[in-house]
């Protein structure tokens, strides 16, 4: 596909949280916790605060269709902050000033006076019913022409355990919040952005690792559609998948609009009540609501059911929307009868609502009549927007399995910020600012370690991206040779973990430590997988160190070869010079690491062609 000619813009925000011993506006460490193991509990109502001007956030408003009871699991390790029962702590420093150099890094234009604000978000993840948000520079640039238009510092959500409980463990952390300007056109663009963006924030050292830490919200839009905010991206392969099916579902609902034009499709306007028409149905969510409406949409049909995404249909869409007054979804006639739903009850229900052919039938089924009919009113708005001049609702979705997106709310607008009044500003002046050292970016240090250390391009890069970077930095300062400790970091102790040791368990010193005996030669290399799965295993250093067999003297080492290929005398005849990996493996398996592998090579190589050259 031309995204290009389908004028595709797309923009980005990351959020990484911050690798600092405190949260951003309390004392609590910044340490994730097992849930289960949570001290205490309690439970919140969350409702939107109007703005200065009087109006409440579109986005609120829909958060607050259905009352909602939020839970939240609470620590040893977290505060009345936290509860939102105690005023906050100033400013963490420590983020702060990680956040002006992540700013520096990107040639931004820093605030000199930062003001916290609260953004009104009311879906649970933050007790008070609002997250603390900063902006701290503006105008930063990217690779290609692309700008970065603001970074802020705020705080972290709580994390969602299930449904309407969360836990207050991650609430608080620090995060920066990076938005570039709509300057990309491609899938690829987004991708390679947001990679580049994720490289200059590891540059750091000092950001979180791993699944959570690390969020995109991608924004995009096509000429003759709108802007959407996909939320909650975590996982970089999936960038450029979810811009595309994002294009295919924007393109897929103008073609809709357009059928629905042709057809001089229209939305009914009356909620009819079908729950006697159901009765003694045999479908088990029918027969279990106590309101059931249903709402014509003539010239729809075939377009309900058709799909705008891999696995989803627009009967999707408006099923969502009516999911937000606390149903399970909808049915419609473009995919009955099925659900229990037989063909005699469809047809009884197209006579009863005095459907034609052409037209598509929604039904609602709700828990009472309020339900059903904030459903209804959900399905009939949103069926509404696909015959306007602007088919492509503007809202911020989530992400789904494999790239596709579901509707969450409304996208906000100006009316969910407004000033924190707990928080005084920081001001930073320009010896503050001058002082911020800009570390080295990561390309650059995998180049020098191609160059200075003469690692493999692929290896260099590696290494450099790798979480065990300044593990490695302390073994080359100490004398470690750099491909011995990259194999040892980068696959070896992979391996021992793919064969269930517990590598968490090893500690770097211990690593440090056998990379040294190595260099002295006091332990073969190949002796290195062996003795860390015994320091993964609760031996010392000194322990796993003794379990080796003893140092094989030469004479001792020749003799084992000298047997070794004697006894496979056939097999060396049949593979010739191809025998001396197979038997490399019995060599070493003997002497357990105690000797050098090279040396072994030269001396099995050389007893192989003497065993090939008497039988010429």
């Amino acid at each position: 596909m031309d995204y290009k000619a389908a004028g595709l813009v797309a923009g980005i925000e990351i959020h990484q949280q911050l690798d600092t011993r405190e949260k951003l506006f309390c004392h609590c460490p910044t340490t994730l916790m097992d849930t289960s193991g949570h001290t205490g509990e309690f439970f919140r109502y969350l409702r939107a605060t109007e703005s200065e001007m009087g109006e409440i956030d579109r986005a609120a408003q829909e958060e607050m269709k259905r009352v909602r009871k939020f839970v939240y699991y609470t620590y040893p390790t977290t505060c009345l902050v936290e509860n939102d029962e105690e005023p906050p702590a100033p400013l963490n420093e420590e983020a702060l000033n990680l956040c002006l150099t992540i700013a520096k890094l990107f040639c931004m234009t820093l605030i000199p006076q930062i003001h916290v604000m609260r953004k009104l978000v009311i879906d649970g993840s933050n007790t008070s019913g609002f997250q603390r948000t900063a902006l701290v520079a503006i105008n930063g640039a990217l690779p290609d022409g692309g700008r970065i238009e603001t970074i802020c510092i705020e705080e972290e959500a709580a994390q969602r355990v299930k449904d309407d409980i969360f836990s207050l463990d991650r609430l608080g952390i620090p995060l920066v919040e990076i938005t570039t300007s709509p300057c990309m056109h491609t899938p690829e663009e987004v991708q390679q952005v947001a990679e580049y963006i994720g490289m200059v924030l590891r540059s750091t050292g000092k950001v979180k690792r791993g699944i959570g830490t690390i969020r995109q919200d991608v924004n995009i839009s096509i000429r003759d559609g709108a802007r959407v905010e996909i939320k909650g991206v975590q996982e970089l392969d999936l960038i450029a998948e979810v811009v595309r099916r994002e294009v295919q579902r924007q393109q897929s609902l103008l073609e809709i609009h357009a059928e629905l034009v042709k057809r001089h499709a229209s939305v009914g306007t009356e909620q009819i009540d079908i729950t006697g028409l159901f009765k003694e149905t045999k479908s088990a969510v029918l027969k279990k609501a106590k309101k059931i409406s249903a709402l014509v949409l003539p010239g729809f049909a075939g377009l309900v059911g058709r799909e705008i995404q891999p696995g989803r249909r627009f009967g999707t869409e408006l099923s969502d929307y009516a999911k937000k007054c606390g149903v399970g979804g909808i049915f419609h006639t473009d995919e009955l009868p099925a659900y229990g739903v037989t063909a005699e009850e469809v047809a009884r229900l197209r006579e009863f609502v005095h459907a034609q052919e052409q037209d598509c039938v929604i039904l609602v089924a709700g828990a009472n009549g309020k339900q059903a009919a904030c459903a209804w009113n959900q399905v009939h708005n949103r069926a509404k927007v696909s015959l306007s001049d602007m088919p492509v609702p503007e809202e911020t979705r989530k992400m789904l399995e494999e790239g596709s997106t579901a509707y969450m709310r409304p996208l906000p607008g100006a009316e969910r910020m407004y000033p924190e009044t707990d928080v005084l500003p920081v001001r930073i002046d320009d010896a503050r600012w001058n002082a911020v050292v800009v570390p080295e970016l990561l390309t650059v240090r995998a180049g020098r370690f191609e160059k200075d250390l003469g690692l493999d391009p692929a290896i260099a890069r590696q290494m450099a991206f790798s979480e065990r970077l300044p593990l490695f930095e302390r073994a080359i300062a100490g004398g470690i040779k750099a491909n011995l400790a990259s194999r040892t970091l980068l696959a070896t102790i992979k391996e021992i973990r793919r064969d269930g040791a517990d590598t968490d368990k090893i500690p770097d010193d211990a690593i440090l430590s056998v990379l040294e005996a190595v260099e002295k030669g006091a332990a073969a290399k190949e002796a290195i997988p062996e003795v860390l799965t015994a320091i993964a295993g609760g031996s010392s250093v000194k322990d796993a160190m003794a379990q080796l067999a003893p140092t094989v003297s030469r004479d001792e080492l020749e003799a084992v070869i000298r047997k070794i290929v004697a006894d496979r005398k056939e097999f060396v005849t049949q593979k010739q010079k191809g025998a001396l990996g197979p038997l490399m493996g019995v060599v070493m398996q003997e002497v357990r690491g105690s000797v050098d592998g090279k040396v072994v090579s030269e001396l099995l190589r050389k007893e192989i062609e003497k065993v090939l050259s008497s039988q010429k």
